[in-house]
């Protein structure tokens, strides 16, 4: 019986994907933290740009730890970057390329404040204040949940 080696494929749209969306979301913060510092600015109806930082994770989950929050969306940001950068082509891709750089562009936030806070700064009536990377994360965890939904295959060449 011949031994198989375990072989990693590196998805390369996955990586793109990923850099493209950690340079934005470090750009946008960067811009938010300079220019909203003072005051919210109002967008349009029930939009508004507010600097917020957030130490615990979503929704302001664990606010008391940001080490402990810190670690554990390291450790979360390598699993992602093990399994993702295996993705099949197309949407697999796409997803699991706006799920990693968005973790990364928060972990790199987190790890370069003084705080270790993330920054937030998009404010939708009552709803909490997040981020771009925030929206990268769950559009692409919608696209990875529709594809599996469609019984796509995420993983493999």
């Amino acid at each position: 019986m011949p031994r198989q080696r375990l072989s990693l494929h590196l998805n390369r749209t996955v990586v793109a994907i990923a850099l493209v969306v950690t340079g934005i979301d470090a750009l946008t913060k960067a811009w938010a933290r300079r220019d909203l510092a003072r005051h919210a600015v109002h967008v349009v109806g029930f939009v508004w740009l507010r600097l917020q930082f957030n130490g615990g994770v979503s929704f302001s989950i664990n606010q008391s730890g940001p080490l402990v929050t810190t670690i554990a969306t390291v450790v979360v940001a390598i699993a992602v970057v093990v399994v993702g950068v295996n993705a099949k082509s197309g949407a697999p891709a796409l997803g699991f390329g706006l799920l990693l750089g968005g973790g990364l562009a928060n972990v790199v936030d987190r790890l370069i404040a003084s705080t270790h806070r993330v920054t937030d700064f998009i404010a939708l009536s009552s709803f909490p204040v997040f981020n771009l990377a925030d929206v990268s994360i769950t559009a692409g965890f919608v696209v990875l949940m529709v594809s599996a939904l469609r019984g796509e295959a995420l993983l493999g060449r």
